[in-house]
């Protein structure tokens, strides 16, 4: 089974859309792993964050990230990080596809609802920021 993280970023977080994006994951086959409310805070921003510390909006983006709880996943199932990439959408939620979560709940390209792993070296570097073994179930 493949494992991707999964952040429901603050700005979806507290519009409460959790229960419908966990939903749309739950239905299209992916298993929670793990899950839990926190509040990031700047050193987890900075380590989650590193590849972006030098870029212009990476102040804003830890601004965001730390101004209000989210929500951190483990989703599993087969190709689960090419499974969630689709069905979160683009980045950008105003080029995202119809029915995609950042269609349905982003506000902007910061806050876009979602941010999910990359690669399976991203999710496996991601994960162990935000959970340890002993919280992962049903893996």
């Amino acid at each position: 089974m493949e494992k991707t993280l999964v952040l429901i970023k603050p700005d979806a977080f507290g519009k409460n859309h959790t229960g419908d994006i966990l939903k749309r994951y739950e239905d299209e086959g992916l298993k929670i792993v793990a899950a839990k409310v926190m509040q990031m805070d700047k050193k987890i921003a900075a380590i989650h964050y590193a590849e972006h510390v030098e870029k212009p909006f990476y102040p804003d983006l830890v601004e965001f990230m730390t101004s209000a709880p989210l929500m951190a996943l483990i989703l599993g199932g087969d190709n689960a990080i090419s499974k969630v990439r689709e069905i979160n959408g683009a980045t950008n939620p105003a080029k995202a596809a119809e029915g995609t979560i950042r269609k349905l709940y982003a506000e902007s390209v910061t806050k876009n609802a979602v941010h999910a792993s990359d690669s399976p070296e991203s999710a496996a570097r991601e994960i162990k920021i935000f959970f340890s073994e002993i919280e992962q179930f049903g893996a």
